[in-house]
């Protein structure tokens, strides 16, 4: 009889198979793909790439001049991985996988889990070797193990790389990763934020996706550099202490010929019903979640990129589309669960599964979701039927907020209760309050824009609007451009407005957003107990008459709270007052009167004693002087 070959290191053997088939094969990216080895005296590549209803699979590319018949790969079954070893293949070069269908098709496909790609327009994949590339932020990934963002701060800058400065001798005008980490962390350092979101870093072909129409999920786009740069930029922003979260799309993928789509002829990473597996408003196709190979291609992605690029979180983009079944359809374009339901009970076990493994595997490391309704326990634990993420956007707020604030002035009070609704279900989940990229397109205009008014009075709204975002419960995310006011809306094709930043008004705006995130980082009260009301109280959420809210933030231990007011109207009220729960000394640290922030530069106290004077329902109280949209924020 004659015995199994030994299988080899690097090669698909038995258990990678039956580990894939069950979908738990978490670091099947280390064989799958295209990874440079040495077999003896042999040097090549080995190909590997799941492709179960193939007739033929081929490997081309540069070294065998793209010839369809020199490396015929090996189908292993019962998984259907096809393999082969290709002598002489060397790093760098372009590769593709021709795929004959059962049909007589061929098809030209890119590597699904290349780890490079060639700089669009170009399709193919490159073989790279990432397992060589060198990390210094021990210190940083160390301090990661202990890191609970529950009680630790979180102000997070979204920004997109290719259009956040253009290169003026780049053909694109993009920076590399290596020239734009060192831009942006000093210029993260100097605003105070404490993480980066980066949009659009999986490699996808049209710019103006912003990158949410992904081809391949395990390369960092060569629009930037190289893994390697993109690996630089990441263990330098650690160095320099500052987070980084990555844009993560599992909700779909585009149709492109060289991408996932039918990717061996039939439906394979999709749902093969149409009803199940597009996107009619998209023209995208939805990840099939009830096949165990396409939920470990997703797993292993989220844990490729935290455990091996060091990622500090994902923002998992649109997860209300895969929740729903009907999302974005009319009747008839979609199929119901086993019960009846619009709820996708196969994607509900896939978040329940990624959050457990990527979270129990990499402590410290978050998983956000951008969900936009009211699914409960979304940041819940999955003991407790919850889906595990660590923080949601607040969606409802953002919509609440910006709503009011676009209100002129004389009819806020009939809007009032914008902006304390939040507070009533604030602690149902764990929150991240979002003013995103998705606020600034598509005619919503630029946040200074969605402000009433001319002139000094948008500033002034916009100020007020950042403090009390800054004062309510919930971790922090704000878009580039917006810390100064720009006034066009974001668009991939140029640069920020830098040069707004020549005029005193943007000054101002960026100084006071600036303040804000440093005192935000400095004082416990803003940040240590954002999940509990023991950390949030109304001093007066009622006084709609006059658009004032006042409220206090409590750090633990009673000490350092503090306690904001802030004005929506342009009206100055020399007669305020607000009442206080202690009978103690409130210090004034950050006024929006000051010269510097653009206000009349008026002198006022240090220090305010409260007095036994009942306010607002509390038996102390003490007089400030408010000025038009003035804001306020005093320690206790």
């Amino acid at each position: 009889m004659e015995g199994k070959r030994r299988v080899k290191p690097y090669e698909i053997g038995e258990l990678d198979q039956y580990l894939l088939g069950q979908g738990n094969h978490y670091e099947i990216y280390k064989k799958l793909g295209a990874h440079l080895v040495e077999d003896g005296d042999k040097k090549g590549t080995y190909f590997a790439v799941w492709a179960p209803n193939a007739q033929k699979v081929s490997v081309i590319g540069e070294f065998n001049d793209w010839d369809l018949t020199a490396d015929v790969m090996e189908r292993n079954d019962p998984v259907g991985i096809y393999t082969c070893f290709v002598e002489g293949a060397k790093e760098n070069e372009m590769y593709k996988f021709c795929i004959e269908t059962k049909k007589g098709e061929l098809l030209y496909k890119a590597d699904p889990y290349a780890n490079y790609a060639e700089l669009r327009p170009g399709t193919a994949s490159r073989i790279t070797d990432i397992s060589k590339i060198k990390w210094t932020d021990k210190a940083w990934m160390d301090q990661r193990l202990k890191w609970d963002h529950k009680e630790k701060p979180m102000s997070i800058y979204e920004v997109h790389i290719g259009s956040w400065r253009k290169h003026p001798e780049d053909e694109d005008g993009f920076y590399n990763y290596r020239e734009f980490a060192k831009e942006i962390v000093k210029y993260v350092h100097d605003m105070g934020y404490t993480h980066i979101e980066l949009m659009g870093i999986a490699e996808h072909p049209f710019d103006g996706s912003w990158g949410y129409q992904v081809t391949g999920y395990f390369a960092p786009t060569s629009r930037y550099g190289t893994p390697e740069d993109f690996a630089w930029m990441i263990n330098y922003l650690h160095k320099n202490k500052i987070g980084v979260i990555l844009d993560w799309v599992p909700a779909h993928f585009p149709k492109d010929a060289h991408g996932l789509a039918d990717f061996d002829g039939v439906p394979e990473y999709e749902y093969a019903d149409p009803r199940m597996g597009e996107h009619p408003d998209w023209g995208t196709k939805i990840f099939d979640f009830g096949k165990n190979e396409v939920k470990n291609f997703l797993i292993s992605n989220a844990l490729f990129w935290i455990e091996h690029f060091h990622i500090d979180g994902l923002r998992v983009d649109a997860v209300a589309s895969i929740l729903y079944l009907d999302y974005g359809k009319k009747d008839g374009e979609w199929v119901p669960n086993e019960f009846g339901g619009n709820k996708n009970l196969q994607a509900v076990e896939f978040f329940k599964h990624l959050n457990s493994v990527v979270l129990g595997r990499n402590p410290g490391a978050v998983m956000i979701a951008e969900e936009s309704t009211a699914w409960p326990k979304v940041t819940g634990e999955v003991e407790d039927d919850g889906l595990g993420f660590s923080l949601k956007w607040n969606m409802g707020w953002m919509h609440d907020f910006t709503e009011y604030m676009k209100l002129d002035p004389l009819f806020r009070k009939g809007a009032h209760y914008n902006m304390t609704f939040a507070m009533s279900y604030a602690y149902s989940e764990k929150y991240i309050l979002v003013l995103s990229h998705d606020e600034v397109v598509h005619l919503k205009c630029s946040m200074i824009n969605k402000m009433p008014g001319l002139g000094w009075e948008k500033f002034e709204n916009l100020k007020a609007a950042y403090a009390f975002m800054m004062g309510h419960s919930g971790k922090k995310l704000l878009f580039m451009g917006q810390d100064f006011a720009q006034f066009r809306e974001w668009s991939e094709k140029r640069e920020l407005d830098w040069y707004l930043l020549a005029e005193k008004e943007h000054q101002q705006m960026q100084s006071w957003v600036r303040d804000l995130l440093h005192l935000y980082r400095r004082r416990k009260a803003f940040y240590e107990q954002d999940n509990t009301w023991e950390g949030f109280e109304w001093i007066n959420a009622d006084d709609r008459d006059r658009s004032i809210y006042s409220f206090v933030r409590h750090a633990k231990g009673g000490k350092q709270n503090l306690l904001f007011v802030i004005s929506f109207t342009p009206v100055a009220r020399e007669d305020y007052r607000v009442g206080v729960p202690k009978r103690k000394q409130y210090r004034l640290i950050l006024n929006s009167d000051e010269e510097k922030y653009g206000g009349t530069g008026k002198k006022r106290p240090a220090v305010y004693k409260a007095e036994k004077s009942e306010c607002d329902g509390r038996p102390y109280s003490f007089a400030y002087p408010l000025p038009a949209y003035g804001v306020a924020i005093f320690e206790f």
